[in-house]
């Protein structure tokens, strides 16, 4: 458990950037319960994704509600969500009535490390022809600890563990 008010965690940045993994070790370190964004997302915008075709607004807007709801649900003791929140349209959805307690994460890395770990990984529904998409999308936040995936996910969480509040 953190003592900061701002004891939920959102994990985000473009499909490859390892939020999953940071999230995970991050959860454990806090000591609070971890979520992954991805399996809130309807079985359509599965499909989509899966198929190649980037999703708009419309189709993220009650993923993005349902990710809003789970945080508001874990408002008293915190938690750490993994999500894209590509957009900064999509984290004030993310933090509606919750603001204050919202402490986001954004991994960053090049185009080419981002490529290269999405062309290596399994299992995944989301194609590395989705990469273009999905860079062109992402805004880099203002108010987020920003941090470099190069380094080993145990020293990201390092340098997380450092920078919160």
């Amino acid at each position: 458990m953190i003592e900061s008010k701002r004891n939920i965690i959102f994990v985000i940045g473009i499909s490859g950037t390892g939020k999953s993994t940071i999230a995970r070790l991050l959860a454990k370190e806090l000591k609070l319960p971890f979520f992954e964004g991805d399996e809130f997302h309807s079985e359509a915008n599965i499909k989509k994704m899966s198929g190649g075709h980037p999703l708009n607004d419309g189709n993220r807007l009650d993923w993005l509600l349902r990710l809003n709801d789970l945080a508001k649900e874990h408002r008293e003791y915190g938690c750490i969500i993994a999500c894209s929140a590509l957009k900064e349209s999509y984290r004030k959805i993310l933090q509606n009535s919750i603001a204050s307690q919202v402490l986001w994460i954004s991994l960053e890395g090049s185009f080419q490390l981002i490529s290269d770990r999405l062309n290596s990984r399994k299992g995944h529904f989301m194609p590395p022809t989705l990469l273009q998409s999905q860079w062109d999308t992402f805004e880099p936040p203002s108010n987020a600890i920003q941090v470099s995936i190069v380094p080993s996910p145990e020293k990201i969480v390092e340098q997380i563990l450092k920078e919160i509040p």
